[in-house]
């Protein structure tokens, strides 16, 4: 195994839990894994850390063979340098932050163990609340002296399930930044799951999509969120603008492949693996969908221009996403995202008619699957 990498995952097997999945994560890397429920994190998870074998697989950590079922390897749980933390954080509740710490550093000499856990805590912000039962803690808290506890086995890989899953949303942005920067500085794989795409996004170095327990794209975030490798993919990670359309004609001595896209003519970078007349899916990011000044026209008015009538505009923080229905198909659904600023500018307002320009090096083929547009 590349040193480089320091955990290599293959699980395979039909049922109970369909599996069909492969991961590899380097040091100091955060692998973000995301898919629906039932779509087998939390039984990699598993898979991982000793508590549950699948029909066939191999595990590899630090050079080290965890599971082989092949050779017949499958080292126990407790011998596995794993720490994980919960959705519920499993912690005791009738023992101290410090002592739910110490419980876990049966490795050190007895002396040490009281000194250790007091740095843990530190690390994770939790000085002064070291003599706290969690009943005293609040959930942010609770959650930091389980994180605390899966450190102080030094673990060989960090796995994250749903950590922030029990915390409202405030304490939730919180420890996304704590996590980000604790991470940072940590030198072992770590595996999150989690069914935020934008927790996936911040936190991840990598994001694996997993489906029915297969594994479907392994890639950065911005290369999966703007380069889905199909369209199962672009839907499980919410890609609002995904379209059929059909192959007009390739012209590479002009880069350019030209789409029917429900009677509108599309210019996409030039991609001959897609035949002519052959159907296709393309998806755009809400943000590559340019919207055309009304007052001083910008240089990508002339990229496949579209007319749209505005159907609703809602500002959440420092976005207003548009949604627009186009005039030749009214009921065909393109969205925008703006900055609240060139809403406010150009005195878009619900009901108004606009035109926006679909950028031509945004747009992404992809293999052609039956969708619900919309």
């Amino acid at each position: 195994m590349n040193e480089a990498v320091a955990l290599q995952v293959r699980v395979q097997q039909e049922g109970p839990i369909p599996l069909q999945a492969s991961l590899r994560c380097a040091q100091g890397e955060v692998l973000a894994l995301v898919g629906p429920s039932g779509s087998g994190k939390s039984t990699l998870l598993r898979c991982i850390a000793g508590l549950y074998r699948p029909g066939l697989g191999k595990v590899l950590c630090a050079g080290q063979t965890w599971l082989d079922t092949t050779l017949g390897v499958d080292i126990p749980p407790q011998r596995r340098r794993v720490g994980m933390l919960f959705q519920d954080y499993a912690l005791f509740p009738h023992l101290s932050a410090l002592d739910n710490v110490r419980l876990a550093l049966g490795h050190l000499p007895g002396i040490e163990r009281p000194y250790r856990a007091m740095e843990l805590l530190e690390r994770v912000h939790l000085q002064g609340l070291e003599s706290r039962r969690p009943t005293a803690l609040s959930g942010g808290q609770q959650q930091r002296v389980a994180l605390a506890r899966a450190l102080a086995r030094e673990p060989q890989v960090l796995l994250l399930d749903e950590p922030f899953s029990a915390v409202d949303q405030v304490t939730r942005r919180k420890l996304r930044l704590e996590m980000a920067e604790l991470t940072r500085n940590l030198r072992i794989p770590v595996i999150l799951v989690t069914h935020d795409l934008d927790e996936a996004c911040m936190l991840g170095d990598r994001l694996v999509v997993l489906h029915n327990g297969e594994t479907l794209q392994d890639d950065r975030p911005q290369a999966v969120l703007r380069r889905p490798a199909s369209a199962t993919v672009a839907r499980l990670i919410d890609i609002r603008n995904l379209f059929e359309a059909r192959v007009l004609a390739q012209l590479p001595d002009q880069d350019t492949t030209l789409l029917d896209w429900q009677g509108i003519r599309l210019e996409v970078g030039h991609a001959p693996r897609f035949p002519v007349g052959e159907k296709l899916c393309w998806s755009i990011q809400p943000g590559d969908v340019l919207l055309h000044r009304r007052v001083q026209p910008s240089r990508g008015v002339k990229e496949n221009p579209v007319q749209a009538r505005v159907l609703k505009l809602v500002t959440i923080g420092g976005l207003s996403n548009v949604i627009l229905a186009l005039h030749t198909r009214p009921e065909t659904r393109l969205h925008m995202d703006l900055p609240p600023h060139v809403v406010r500018r150009n005195r878009v307002r619900e009901g108004d008619d606009v035109g926006v320009s679909l950028l031509k090096r945004a747009i992404h083929l992809m293999p052609w699957q039956p969708l619900r547009e919309g």
